[in-house]
């Protein structure tokens, strides 16, 4: 009767303790949900709204605008299923639902990292002295933007094709942990070790070169406005400069947060693919859900703060007296 009692207890142990992971879990991607949807719902109904009263919209608000696009389709299809799921709310997560999740998942996260560093590189570019070999490729980019937002479709689609091939739904098989990714709802089964890991080293790349080129692009950036600063110590506020320069600073931010959020991120994910005890738990790939997805919950409120059109239209035409226009430096 006594060993009983402590299987008894023992189980009951092990249900609170599970159920109190699941409750930590789904809170915390539920927070994503409630702080991105609204959040990138906000500016890109900002955004449409500027482009009906204006008739148009700069490059650089397209470029944001595209960037809360992705940010919403990843917070909102992922972060948001998920909570669906957690709570035993609704489940999408059958064979063909992983597939697709994953999928439109890890190509809008791919495309979030590459807005970002198309950003960056076009506020890069905007501080170039007028006239500058850099200012004409600045000018190119910007007749040519329709042609860059495609490209990085097709090439982001193409290299996130692996979930529709391989993305089962989860179940009792211990076949699927050979060479699989345990995801949670979901396992990425791939016929052998070595697809994994190129598939792995794949997305690995993916992210690790645009994060190169955002962080030089930002380093040139912050060179030169501490050059600017250096020869216009005595000017403060107003004028052109003076916008271009809040706006630079905010990329950067964006940038920041990037590194900071995708590096665990693709730390987590380089651990996973190293440690093979790590790739049956769903803990790992959790993580990086979380960390990936905070960045596109968390930079929609930067671009609120921090754009003046944005602020404006959010703020029923009141014009702001000390946020400055992020996402816009002169053209």
């Amino acid at each position: 009767m006594e060993g009983d009692s402590e299987v008894g207890n023992l189980s009951i142990r092990a249900a609170v303790e599970m159920n109190s992971d699941t409750l930590t879990r789904g809170l915390l991607f539920l927070s994503l949900a409630a702080t991105g949807v609204p959040g990138n719902g906000a500016v890109i109904c900002a955004f449409v709204s500027v482009a009906y009263h204006e008739g148009r919209l700069s490059p650089a608000d397209a470029i944001v605008l595209h960037l809360a696009s992705a940010n919403l389709m990843v917070v909102g299809i992922r972060c948001l299923l998920e909570v669906l799921a957690t709570f035993e709310i609704y489940n999408v997560f059958d064979d063909t639902g992983c597939k697709a999740v994953i999928f439109v998942y890890r190509t809008t996260r791919s495309l979030s990292i590459w807005l970002t560093f198309v950003l960056s590189a076009y506020q890069c570019l905007s501080v170039a002295p007028p006239g500058s070999r850099w200012a004409a490729v600045r000018t190119l980019l910007s007749q040519y933007l329709a042609v860059v937002f495609l490209a990085l479709w097709l090439i982001n689609t193409s290299m996130s094709a692996a979930p529709l091939l391989f993305a089962v739904g989860a179940r009792n098989d211990s076949r699927l942990l050979q060479n699989g990714i345990n995801v949670e709802f979901c396992f990425l089964s791939f016929p052998s070790k070595l697809s994994r890991d190129a598939n792995g080293a794949a997305q690995v790349g993916r992210d690790v070169v645009p994060m190169a080129l955002m962080a030089t692009a930002s380093l040139v950036i912050l060179v030169f406005l501490y050059r600017h600063s250096r020869q216009v110590k005595g000017l403060r506020g107003g004028g052109p400069r003076s916008a271009e320069r809040r706006a630079a600073l905010t990329v950067v931010t964006l940038v920041t947060l990037y590194v900071l959020f995708y590096g665990v991120d693709n730390g987590l994910w380089v651990y996973t693919l190293t440690v093979p005890q790590t790739l049956g738990s769903s803990l790992i790939s959790d993580l990086r859900i979380f960390f990936s997805s905070l960045y596109a919950a968390v930079s929609p409120v930067v671009i609120i703060v921090s754009n003046k059109k944005v602020n404006k239209q959010l703020n029923c035409g009141k014009e702001p007296k000390t946020l400055s226009d992020a996402a816009q430096p002169s053209d």
